[in-house]
């Protein structure tokens, strides 16, 4: 956990890798509603152009959303707005490994931060930038 005082900085960043296993491939369709079957069905997927299922795009979107609201910054990080570019898909069970970086500071307790998601052999799958408001305002606790 952060002290009560810290600010975050230009080049302040974070990095967390998560799975796309088989377990929250589920719970993603079940919470998003998407049963697309190149997600869900092998069978399907096979004869898709990926060859094999892929993960939900909110997959990767859901991995950075949870490292502003829990790690970095964490606690009171409200999410403004993002933007993502997909380059490559996530398969089930690749490895994600997903950096944050602050690379602007805004008025008003608002930062720009850089978001990269890279597969297990180091390829981006998803490049973007979240715009968040986070004040470090732990006093009275």
């Amino acid at each position: 956990m952060k002290e009560d005082n810290y600010v975050l900085g230009v080049g302040d960043s974070y990095k967390e890798v998560i799975v796309a296993n088989e377990q929250i491939i589920e719970k993603i369709a079940e919470v998003s509603g998407d049963r697309n079957p190149i997600h869900l069905d092998e069978n399907y997927a096979r004869q898709s152009k990926f060859k094999k299922r892929i993960a939900h795009a909110l997959f990767c979107i859901n991995g950075i959303s949870m490292i502003i609201g829990n790690s970095f910054p964490g606690e009171g990080a409200i999410l403004l707005s993002q933007k993502f570019q997909y380059l490559r898909p996530v398969y089930i069970d690749d490895e994600i490994e997903i950096s944050v970086e602050v690379s602007g500071i805004l008025p008003r307790d608002k930062y720009v931060l850089q978001t990269v998601c890279r597969n297990q052999l180091g390829e981006i799958v998803l490049e973007g930038e979240s715009v968040i408001k986070w004040e470090n305002n732990t006093e009275g606790r």
